[in-house]
């Protein structure tokens, strides 16, 4: 990632090729060590490409990848169903909570009357 980060600050500073030492030179500036073989990886997949293309291709890409949030549920455990009916008592219990709170935040008066 580090690589990849000196390249893209190389293409915003201006220099729309950069080269491995232009990318050995940012990254000795921050004190990170610059491997080779990962920045002539790089050098040699970008070679001729567009970076706003490529940034958009990858957009693109993990647009399609499933970032959590349901999956979760679909994985639960075999003893799934016996610990559903305690937790739908604590929801009840929570709204009855909020119900009480909120009646004690009206004082009995409005601000509008």
């Amino acid at each position: 990632m580090k690589v990849i980060a000196a390249y893209l600050l190389a293409v915003l500073g201006g220099n729309a090729c950069p080269s491995a030492g232009d990318i050995k030179k940012i990254l000795s500036s921050v004190g990170a060590e610059a491997d080779d073989d990962r920045i002539e990886l790089l050098l040699s997949q970008v070679e001729g490409k567009d970076i706003t293309e490529l940034i958009a291709a990858g957009r693109e890409k993990l647009a399609s990848v499933p970032s959590g949030g349901g999956a979760v549920a679909v994985a639960a455990p075999a003893g799934g169903a016996a610990s559903a009916a305690p937790a739908a008592e604590e929801k009840k219990e929570e709204k009855k909570v909020e119900e009480k709170e909120e009646s004690d935040d009206d004082m009995g008066f409005s601000l509008f009357d």
